[in-house]
Protein backbone atom coordinates (compact mmCIF):
# COMPACT_ATOMS: atom_id res chain seq x y z
CA UNK A 1 0.00 0.00 0.00
CA UNK A 2 1.12 3.57 -0.87
CA UNK A 3 1.58 6.38 1.32
CA UNK A 4 0.91 9.46 -0.40
CA UNK A 5 -0.70 12.37 -0.69
CA UNK A 6 -3.45 12.54 -3.85
CA UNK A 7 -5.51 15.84 -3.54
CA UNK A 8 -9.12 14.39 -3.83
CA UNK A 9 -9.78 17.97 -6.05
CA UNK A 10 -7.56 17.23 -8.48
CA UNK A 11 -6.81 13.09 -7.89
CA UNK A 12 -3.39 14.27 -8.72
CA UNK A 13 -0.18 12.64 -6.52
CA UNK A 14 1.57 15.59 -4.46
CA UNK A 15 3.63 13.67 -2.27
CA UNK A 16 4.84 10.44 -1.46
CA UNK A 17 6.86 8.74 1.57
CA UNK A 18 8.18 6.04 1.85
CA UNK A 19 7.41 2.96 4.73
CA UNK A 20 9.60 2.59 7.91
CA UNK A 21 11.59 -0.40 7.61
CA UNK A 22 12.05 -3.42 10.43
CA UNK A 23 15.08 -1.84 11.88
CA UNK A 24 13.42 1.67 11.66
CA UNK A 25 10.49 0.16 13.20
CA UNK A 26 12.19 -1.61 16.36
CA UNK A 27 14.13 2.08 16.82
CA UNK A 28 10.73 3.96 17.37
CA UNK A 29 9.30 0.75 19.81
CA UNK A 30 12.53 0.62 22.10
CA UNK A 31 12.28 4.09 21.64
CA UNK A 32 8.92 4.62 22.90
CA UNK A 33 9.58 1.95 25.35
CA UNK A 34 12.30 4.04 27.11
CA UNK A 35 9.93 6.98 27.26
CA UNK A 36 7.30 5.52 29.04
CA UNK A 37 9.71 4.68 31.48
CA UNK A 38 10.56 7.82 32.98
CA UNK A 39 6.96 9.29 31.36
CA UNK A 40 4.77 7.10 34.01
CA UNK A 41 6.56 9.05 36.60
CA UNK A 42 6.36 12.44 35.85
CA UNK A 43 4.03 14.13 37.69
CA UNK A 44 0.43 15.07 36.00
CA UNK A 45 0.84 18.88 36.38
CA UNK A 46 3.70 18.85 34.21
CA UNK A 47 2.28 16.38 31.50
CA UNK A 48 -0.60 19.25 31.27
CA UNK A 49 1.85 21.56 30.54
CA UNK A 50 2.81 19.86 27.37
CA UNK A 51 -0.97 19.61 26.22
CA UNK A 52 -1.90 22.93 26.85
CA UNK A 53 1.33 24.09 24.62
CA UNK A 54 0.14 21.87 22.18
CA UNK A 55 -2.97 23.18 22.06
CA UNK A 56 -1.98 26.36 21.66
CA UNK A 57 0.25 25.47 19.05
CA UNK A 58 -2.56 24.26 17.47
CA UNK A 59 -4.48 27.55 17.17
CA UNK A 60 -1.75 29.35 16.11
CA UNK A 61 -0.98 27.37 12.74
CA UNK A 62 -4.90 26.81 12.49
CA UNK A 63 -4.84 27.82 8.86
CA UNK A 64 -1.59 25.95 7.88
CA UNK A 65 -2.73 22.54 9.47
CA UNK A 66 -6.22 22.88 8.00
CA UNK A 67 -5.03 23.49 4.68
CA UNK A 68 -3.20 20.52 4.68
CA UNK A 69 -6.54 18.78 6.37
CA UNK A 70 -8.44 20.03 2.76
CA UNK A 71 -5.24 18.87 0.49
CA UNK A 72 -5.32 15.48 1.50
CA UNK A 73 -8.81 14.78 2.03
CA UNK A 74 -10.80 17.03 0.44
CA UNK A 75 -12.89 18.77 3.24
CA UNK A 76 -14.12 22.39 3.21
CA UNK A 77 -11.64 24.57 4.48
CA UNK A 78 -14.03 26.26 7.50
CA UNK A 79 -14.70 23.07 8.04
CA UNK A 80 -10.73 21.74 8.62
CA UNK A 81 -10.36 25.23 10.24
CA UNK A 82 -13.35 23.67 12.43
CA UNK A 83 -11.62 20.35 13.08
CA UNK A 84 -8.35 22.10 14.75
CA UNK A 85 -10.39 24.42 17.17
CA UNK A 86 -12.04 20.92 18.43
CA UNK A 87 -8.81 19.22 18.58
CA UNK A 88 -7.29 21.56 20.21
CA UNK A 89 -10.30 22.06 22.62
CA UNK A 90 -9.67 18.39 23.69
CA UNK A 91 -5.67 18.55 24.48
CA UNK A 92 -6.62 21.55 26.53
CA UNK A 93 -9.64 19.24 28.22
CA UNK A 94 -7.72 16.94 29.26
CA UNK A 95 -4.60 19.03 30.47
CA UNK A 96 -6.93 20.89 32.49
CA UNK A 97 -8.97 17.85 34.23
CA UNK A 98 -7.09 14.80 34.18
CA UNK A 99 -5.18 15.05 37.40
CA UNK A 100 -9.69 15.03 39.05
CA UNK A 101 -10.50 12.19 36.48
CA UNK A 102 -7.51 9.97 37.81
CA UNK A 103 -7.38 10.29 41.58
CA UNK A 104 -7.81 7.69 43.86
CA UNK A 105 -11.14 6.36 43.76
CA UNK A 106 -12.44 5.44 47.88
CA UNK A 107 -14.03 1.82 48.29
CA UNK A 108 -16.78 1.57 51.32
CA UNK A 109 -14.71 -1.64 53.33
CA UNK A 110 -15.50 -2.72 56.24
CA UNK A 111 -12.85 -4.70 57.42
CA UNK A 112 -10.50 -1.84 56.15
CA UNK A 113 -9.64 1.00 54.45
CA UNK A 114 -9.39 0.23 50.19
CA UNK A 115 -8.66 2.18 47.32
CA UNK A 116 -8.66 2.38 43.39
CA UNK A 117 -5.44 3.69 42.38
CA UNK A 118 -5.21 4.76 38.44
CA UNK A 119 -1.80 3.52 36.97
CA UNK A 120 -0.49 3.59 33.51
CA UNK A 121 0.07 0.50 31.09
CA UNK A 122 2.99 1.29 28.58
CA UNK A 123 2.67 1.81 24.84
CA UNK A 124 -0.72 2.45 23.52
CA UNK A 125 -0.90 1.55 19.31
CA UNK A 126 -3.48 3.74 18.19
CA UNK A 127 -4.87 2.90 14.26
CA UNK A 128 -6.63 6.09 13.21
CA UNK A 129 -8.73 7.40 10.31
CA UNK A 130 -8.40 9.89 7.32
CA UNK A 131 -12.16 11.55 7.86
CA UNK A 132 -11.15 13.70 11.07
CA UNK A 133 -7.09 13.38 11.04
CA UNK A 134 -6.01 15.67 13.56
CA UNK A 135 -8.89 15.09 15.79
CA UNK A 136 -9.39 11.26 16.04
CA UNK A 137 -5.90 11.05 17.05
CA UNK A 138 -6.19 13.85 19.53
CA UNK A 139 -9.04 11.78 21.50
CA UNK A 140 -6.93 8.79 21.92
CA UNK A 141 -3.51 10.81 22.19
CA UNK A 142 -4.71 13.47 25.22
CA UNK A 143 -5.79 11.29 27.35
CA UNK A 144 -3.12 8.55 27.92
CA UNK A 145 -0.40 10.96 27.50
CA UNK A 146 -1.65 12.47 30.38
CA UNK A 147 -2.54 9.25 32.41
CA UNK A 148 1.01 8.32 31.95
CA UNK A 149 1.29 5.74 29.03
CA UNK A 150 2.89 6.62 25.81
CA UNK A 151 1.31 6.36 22.11
CA UNK A 152 2.26 5.25 18.85
CA UNK A 153 0.43 5.96 15.66
CA UNK A 154 -0.38 4.26 12.28
CA UNK A 155 -1.88 7.16 10.56
CA UNK A 156 -4.13 6.32 7.68
CA UNK A 157 -2.14 6.30 4.30
CA UNK A 158 -3.62 8.99 2.59
CA UNK A 159 -3.40 11.73 5.10
CA UNK A 160 0.69 10.94 6.17
CA UNK A 161 1.29 15.07 6.09
CA UNK A 162 -1.20 15.80 8.46
CA UNK A 163 0.43 12.45 10.08
CA UNK A 164 4.01 14.12 10.31
CA UNK A 165 2.91 17.42 11.37
CA UNK A 166 0.74 16.26 14.78
CA UNK A 167 4.57 14.34 15.56
CA UNK A 168 5.61 18.36 14.82
CA UNK A 169 3.05 19.71 17.18
CA UNK A 170 4.51 17.48 19.80
CA UNK A 171 7.83 18.01 19.00
CA UNK A 172 7.70 21.74 18.72
CA UNK A 173 5.51 21.69 22.04
CA UNK A 174 8.96 19.92 23.89
CA UNK A 175 7.51 16.46 24.42
CA UNK A 176 10.25 14.16 25.28
CA UNK A 177 11.06 11.72 22.67
CA UNK A 178 9.34 8.58 22.44
CA UNK A 179 6.00 10.00 24.23
CA UNK A 180 4.44 10.47 21.08
CA UNK A 181 5.80 8.49 17.99
CA UNK A 182 4.24 9.02 14.10
CA UNK A 183 4.82 5.68 12.37
CA UNK A 184 4.86 5.23 8.67
CA UNK A 185 3.52 1.72 8.46
CA UNK A 186 1.25 -0.37 5.56
CA UNK A 187 -1.69 -1.64 7.53
CA UNK A 188 -0.62 -5.65 6.29
CA UNK A 189 2.19 -4.56 9.50
CA UNK A 190 -0.18 -4.08 11.77
CA UNK A 191 -0.73 -7.77 13.18
CA UNK A 192 2.54 -8.45 13.34
CA UNK A 193 3.03 -4.87 15.74
CA UNK A 194 0.30 -5.82 18.04
CA UNK A 195 2.30 -9.49 19.08
CA UNK A 196 4.80 -7.09 20.60
CA UNK A 197 4.97 -7.35 24.12
CA UNK A 198 5.64 -3.61 24.66
CA UNK A 199 2.50 -2.85 23.13
CA UNK A 200 -0.51 -2.94 25.92
CA UNK A 201 -3.24 -1.86 24.59
CA UNK A 202 -4.74 -0.61 21.07
CA UNK A 203 -7.50 1.87 19.67
CA UNK A 204 -8.85 1.32 16.09
CA UNK A 205 -10.83 4.08 14.44
CA UNK A 206 -12.34 2.57 11.00
CA UNK A 207 -14.33 0.16 8.99
CA UNK A 208 -15.72 -3.81 10.51
CA UNK A 209 -13.36 -5.44 8.20
CA UNK A 210 -10.48 -3.77 10.02
CA UNK A 211 -11.80 -3.55 13.63
CA UNK A 212 -12.44 -7.04 13.25
CA UNK A 213 -8.77 -7.92 12.00
CA UNK A 214 -7.42 -5.62 14.82
CA UNK A 215 -9.59 -7.37 18.08
CA UNK A 216 -8.82 -11.03 16.40
CA UNK A 217 -5.05 -10.22 17.29
CA UNK A 218 -5.76 -8.22 20.34
CA UNK A 219 -7.97 -11.24 21.67
CA UNK A 220 -4.84 -13.27 20.77
CA UNK A 221 -2.39 -10.77 22.76
CA UNK A 222 -4.58 -10.99 25.70
CA UNK A 223 -4.68 -7.26 24.98
CA UNK A 224 -7.37 -4.88 25.34
CA UNK A 225 -8.93 -3.06 22.57
CA UNK A 226 -11.10 -0.07 21.98
CA UNK A 227 -13.12 0.12 18.48
CA UNK A 228 -14.53 3.10 16.89
CA UNK A 229 -16.31 1.45 13.55
CA UNK A 230 -19.05 1.94 10.82
CA UNK A 231 -22.24 3.85 11.76
CA UNK A 232 -25.70 4.18 9.97
CA UNK A 233 -27.44 6.89 12.53
CA UNK A 234 -31.24 7.23 12.66
CA UNK A 235 -32.07 10.36 12.60
CA UNK A 236 -35.76 10.41 13.74
CA UNK A 237 -38.06 13.42 13.05
CA UNK A 238 -41.94 13.40 14.88
CA UNK A 239 -44.66 15.24 13.71
CA UNK A 240 -44.43 17.95 15.98
CA UNK A 241 -40.79 18.48 15.12
CA UNK A 242 -39.51 21.88 14.21
CA UNK A 243 -38.96 21.51 10.43
CA UNK A 244 -36.29 24.78 10.26
CA UNK A 245 -34.64 23.11 12.85
CA UNK A 246 -34.69 20.12 11.19
CA UNK A 247 -33.57 20.94 7.79
CA UNK A 248 -30.21 23.28 9.38
CA UNK A 249 -29.26 20.16 11.46
CA UNK A 250 -29.80 17.40 8.61
CA UNK A 251 -27.60 19.85 6.32
CA UNK A 252 -24.86 20.03 8.76
CA UNK A 253 -25.55 15.99 9.90
CA UNK A 254 -25.60 14.35 6.70
CA UNK A 255 -23.94 16.36 4.69
CA UNK A 256 -20.89 17.84 6.53
CA UNK A 257 -17.62 16.53 5.73
CA UNK A 258 -19.16 14.92 2.40
CA UNK A 259 -21.39 12.90 4.62
CA UNK A 260 -17.89 11.10 5.70
CA UNK A 261 -18.85 10.28 9.01
CA UNK A 262 -18.90 7.38 11.47
CA UNK A 263 -22.07 9.54 12.83
CA UNK A 264 -23.71 11.55 10.14
CA UNK A 265 -27.25 11.24 9.91
CA UNK A 266 -27.37 8.74 7.18
CA UNK A 267 -31.08 6.91 7.88
CA UNK A 268 -34.12 9.95 7.82
CA UNK A 269 -36.70 8.14 9.59
CA UNK A 270 -39.68 10.99 9.73
CA UNK A 271 -43.53 11.16 10.03
CA UNK A 272 -45.17 10.47 6.90
CA UNK A 273 -47.56 13.83 7.78
CA UNK A 274 -43.71 15.60 7.33
CA UNK A 275 -42.15 13.51 5.05
CA UNK A 276 -43.34 15.54 1.35
CA UNK A 277 -42.61 18.92 2.70
CA UNK A 278 -39.22 17.79 4.01
CA UNK A 279 -37.85 15.96 1.13
CA UNK A 280 -38.94 18.92 -1.22
CA UNK A 281 -37.09 21.71 0.92
CA UNK A 282 -33.90 19.24 1.11
CA UNK A 283 -33.85 18.62 -2.38
CA UNK A 284 -34.10 22.77 -2.96
CA UNK A 285 -30.91 22.94 -0.40
CA UNK A 286 -29.00 20.47 -2.33
CA UNK A 287 -29.47 22.14 -5.39
CA UNK A 288 -28.35 25.58 -4.40
CA UNK A 289 -25.02 23.98 -2.99
CA UNK A 290 -22.04 25.06 -5.01
CA UNK A 291 -19.52 22.56 -5.97
CA UNK A 292 -16.08 23.85 -6.24
CA UNK A 293 -12.22 24.32 -4.58
CA UNK A 294 -12.31 22.83 -0.84
CA UNK A 295 -10.10 25.57 -0.35
CA UNK A 296 -12.21 28.53 -1.41
CA UNK A 297 -14.63 29.74 1.42
CA UNK A 298 -17.25 29.85 -0.47
CA UNK A 299 -17.58 25.98 -1.79
CA UNK A 300 -20.69 24.15 0.12
CA UNK A 301 -19.99 21.02 -1.81
CA UNK A 302 -16.23 19.46 -2.12
CA UNK A 303 -15.17 15.97 -3.11
CA UNK A 304 -15.07 12.72 -1.89
CA UNK A 305 -11.75 11.34 -0.34
CA UNK A 306 -10.85 9.86 -3.00
CA UNK A 307 -12.36 8.55 -6.89
CA UNK A 308 -12.33 5.09 -5.23
CA UNK A 309 -15.00 6.44 -2.77
CA UNK A 310 -16.96 8.22 -4.94
CA UNK A 311 -17.33 5.25 -7.39
CA UNK A 312 -17.80 2.81 -4.37
CA UNK A 313 -20.53 5.20 -3.58
CA UNK A 314 -22.08 5.26 -6.99
CA UNK A 315 -22.12 1.66 -7.10
CA UNK A 316 -24.15 1.78 -3.95
CA UNK A 317 -26.94 4.37 -4.89
CA UNK A 318 -27.16 2.84 -8.49
CA UNK A 319 -26.92 -0.81 -6.72
CA UNK A 320 -29.97 -0.10 -4.55
CA UNK A 321 -32.23 2.30 -7.49
CA UNK A 322 -31.82 -0.99 -9.62
CA UNK A 323 -33.74 -3.24 -6.86
CA UNK A 324 -36.40 -0.69 -6.63
CA UNK A 325 -35.37 2.48 -4.75
CA UNK A 326 -36.42 6.20 -5.91
CA UNK A 327 -34.11 8.82 -6.53
CA UNK A 328 -35.11 12.14 -5.87
CA UNK A 329 -31.98 14.03 -6.49
CA UNK A 330 -28.43 13.57 -6.93
CA UNK A 331 -26.51 10.14 -7.69
CA UNK A 332 -23.94 10.91 -10.16
CA UNK A 333 -20.48 11.54 -10.39
CA UNK A 334 -19.82 14.83 -11.22
CA UNK A 335 -18.77 15.90 -14.75
CA UNK A 336 -15.83 17.43 -13.46
CA UNK A 337 -12.26 16.68 -12.66
CA UNK A 338 -11.57 15.33 -9.11
CA UNK A 339 -13.61 13.01 -6.55
CA UNK A 340 -16.94 14.47 -6.67
CA UNK A 341 -19.95 13.05 -6.42
CA UNK A 342 -23.51 14.95 -5.84
CA UNK A 343 -25.13 15.25 -3.13
CA UNK A 344 -28.20 12.76 -2.86
CA UNK A 345 -31.53 11.62 -1.54
CA UNK A 346 -32.98 8.17 -1.99
CA UNK A 347 -36.44 7.31 -0.95
CA UNK A 348 -38.54 3.80 -1.06
CA UNK A 349 -35.94 2.02 0.13
CA UNK A 350 -36.24 -1.44 1.43
CA UNK A 351 -35.14 -4.32 3.18
CA UNK A 352 -32.97 -6.00 1.08
CA UNK A 353 -31.52 -3.42 -0.69
CA UNK A 354 -27.74 -2.01 -0.33
CA UNK A 355 -28.74 1.29 1.12
CA UNK A 356 -31.04 -0.40 3.69
CA UNK A 357 -28.23 -2.75 5.27
CA UNK A 358 -24.95 -0.67 4.56
CA UNK A 359 -23.50 2.13 5.57
CA UNK A 360 -23.53 5.06 2.94
CA UNK A 361 -20.23 6.86 3.71
CA UNK A 362 -20.50 10.11 1.31
CA UNK A 363 -23.56 12.65 0.91
CA UNK A 364 -26.50 10.28 0.42
CA UNK A 365 -29.60 10.79 2.44
CA UNK A 366 -32.10 7.87 2.57
CA UNK A 367 -35.86 9.20 3.53
CA UNK A 368 -37.70 6.83 4.94
CA UNK A 369 -41.31 7.40 6.06
CA UNK A 370 -43.40 5.62 8.68
CA UNK A 371 -46.91 5.97 9.97
CA UNK A 372 -45.87 5.98 13.89
CA UNK A 373 -43.63 6.59 16.71
CA UNK A 374 -43.22 2.72 17.30
CA UNK A 375 -42.76 2.42 13.85
CA UNK A 376 -40.08 4.73 14.08
CA UNK A 377 -38.07 3.11 16.56
CA UNK A 378 -38.55 -0.21 15.02
CA UNK A 379 -36.91 1.27 11.57
CA UNK A 380 -34.54 2.81 13.59
CA UNK A 381 -32.83 -0.32 15.52
CA UNK A 382 -33.53 -2.52 12.28
CA UNK A 383 -29.64 -2.40 11.63
CA UNK A 384 -26.18 -4.19 12.43
CA UNK A 385 -24.87 -0.02 13.61
CA UNK A 386 -25.40 0.83 16.51
CA UNK A 387 -23.44 4.29 17.05
CA UNK A 388 -25.34 7.30 17.14
CA UNK A 389 -28.61 8.94 15.85
CA UNK A 390 -31.13 11.78 16.68
CA UNK A 391 -34.98 12.50 17.96
CA UNK A 392 -36.59 15.51 16.81
CA UNK A 393 -39.60 15.94 18.85
CA UNK A 394 -40.84 19.76 20.34
CA UNK A 395 -41.85 17.62 23.55
CA UNK A 396 -38.81 16.57 25.54
CA UNK A 397 -40.22 14.44 27.60
CA UNK A 398 -41.42 12.05 24.85
CA UNK A 399 -38.04 12.24 22.97
CA UNK A 400 -36.12 10.82 26.00
CA UNK A 401 -38.53 8.32 25.85
CA UNK A 402 -38.20 7.34 22.46
CA UNK A 403 -34.31 7.92 22.60
CA UNK A 404 -33.74 5.49 25.81
CA UNK A 405 -35.57 2.70 23.30
CA UNK A 406 -32.81 3.48 20.19
CA UNK A 407 -29.90 0.74 20.66
CA UNK A 408 -27.22 3.15 20.33
CA UNK A 409 -24.44 4.04 22.25
CA UNK A 410 -25.59 8.15 22.07
CA UNK A 411 -29.25 9.59 21.07
CA UNK A 412 -29.34 12.98 20.58
CA UNK A 413 -32.44 15.45 20.88
CA UNK A 414 -33.25 18.26 18.42
CA UNK A 415 -29.00 18.11 17.60
CA UNK A 416 -27.58 15.89 14.51
CA UNK A 417 -25.06 13.43 16.69
CA UNK A 418 -21.81 15.28 17.40
CA UNK A 419 -18.51 14.80 20.12
CA UNK A 420 -17.57 17.11 22.59
CA UNK A 421 -14.58 16.31 24.87
CA UNK A 422 -16.57 15.71 28.18
CA UNK A 423 -19.29 13.29 26.54
CA UNK A 424 -18.48 9.51 25.97
CA UNK A 425 -18.01 8.86 22.42
CA UNK A 426 -18.94 4.61 21.57
CA UNK A 427 -21.62 2.75 20.00
CA UNK A 428 -23.16 -0.71 20.23
CA UNK A 429 -23.27 -4.16 18.15
CA UNK A 430 -20.91 -3.79 15.64
CA UNK A 431 -20.55 0.18 15.62
CA UNK A 432 -17.20 -1.30 18.17
CA UNK A 433 -17.06 -1.21 21.73
CA UNK A 434 -14.88 0.91 24.63
CA UNK A 435 -15.19 4.84 25.42
CA UNK A 436 -13.57 7.79 23.75
CA UNK A 437 -13.42 11.15 25.42
CA UNK A 438 -15.26 11.79 28.01
CA UNK A 439 -13.90 10.98 32.16
CA UNK A 440 -14.36 7.83 30.97
CA UNK A 441 -11.72 7.84 28.44
CA UNK A 442 -8.98 8.95 31.24
CA UNK A 443 -9.58 5.90 32.53
CA UNK A 444 -10.34 3.17 29.09
CA UNK A 445 -6.34 2.08 29.39
CA UNK A 446 -5.61 2.23 32.88
CA UNK A 447 -4.58 -0.75 35.46
CA UNK A 448 -7.46 -0.06 37.75
CA UNK A 449 -5.07 -1.26 41.21
CA UNK A 450 -7.05 -2.42 44.31
CA UNK A 451 -5.05 -1.47 46.94
CA UNK A 452 -6.45 -2.09 50.59
CA UNK A 453 -5.36 -1.65 54.01
CA UNK A 454 -6.36 -4.05 56.55
CA UNK A 455 -7.83 -2.82 60.00
CA UNK A 456 -5.83 -3.45 63.11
Amino acid sequence: MSIQTTNPYTNKVVKSFHPINEDELEQKITAAHKAYQSWKTTPIAERAKYLHKVAELMLERKQELAQIITLEMGKLIKQSEAEIEMCASVYAYYAANSEEFLKDKEIDDDGGKAFIRYTPKGIILGVEPWNYPFNQVGRLTAPNIMAGNVVVIKHASNVPQCAQMIEDLFHDAGLPKGVYTNLYLESSRIAKLTEDPRIVAMSLTGSEKAGASLAENAGRNLKKSVLELGGSDPFIVLEDADMDLVLKEIMIGRFGNMGQACTSSKRIIIHESLADEFTEKLSDELFHLKAGDPMDPATSAGPMVSQEAAEHILEQVMDTVNAGAKLIAGGKLMNREGAFFEPTILTEVKSGMRAYHEELFGPVAVIYRVKSQDEAIQLANDSTFGLGGSVFSEDIERAIDVASKIDTGMVFINEHAASKPDLPFGGTKRSGYGTELSPSAAREFMNEKLIRIKNR
